[in-house]
């Protein structure tokens, strides 16, 4: 893609800002453990893990909670010990249960901004 474009401007790419936030992904994915307490309105996830995983998580979470304004959903995040607490809550009633039933990983998955944040950070532009 990056070589295909004409107005890639070559200085700026960062592949290898793309591959960290890829490393953060696979440790919130892999190395961090859930605990899932269904709220009013939606659910509210415990993520933790501990070293590059708890910074991994602290990141990706800061960054994806604005991001559900887009999706109808509302998200706060607050730091706890070794890692982020994670509150996300609809004011459709329809959509608790899908809330809780997507969790804390389908929820990190809503949105179409994945594939166009990858290629903003291939070309060296900020994290979120």
């Amino acid at each position: 893609m990056l070589r295909a474009d004409p107005a890639t401007d070559w200085s700026t790419v960062n592949l290898e800002a793309l591959r960290q936030h890829l490393l953060d992904m696979n440790e919130v994915t892999l190395r961090s453990t859930v605990s899932a307490t269904n709220v009013a309105g939606g659910v509210r996830v415990d993520v933790t893990g501990t070293g590059r995983a708890r910074d991994a998580i602290r990141r990706m979470i800061t960054a994806h909670a604005p991001m559900l304004a887009a999706e109808g959903l509302a998200g706060v995040a607050d730091t706890i010990p070794g890692g982020m607490r994670w509150t996300v809550t609809t004011r459709d009633p329809a959509r608790v249960a899908e809330l809780r039933g997507l969790g804390f990983i389908g929820i990190m998955t809503l949105g179409e901004h994945h594939t166009v944040h990858h290629l903003q950070l291939a070309r060296g532009g900020s994290h979120h």
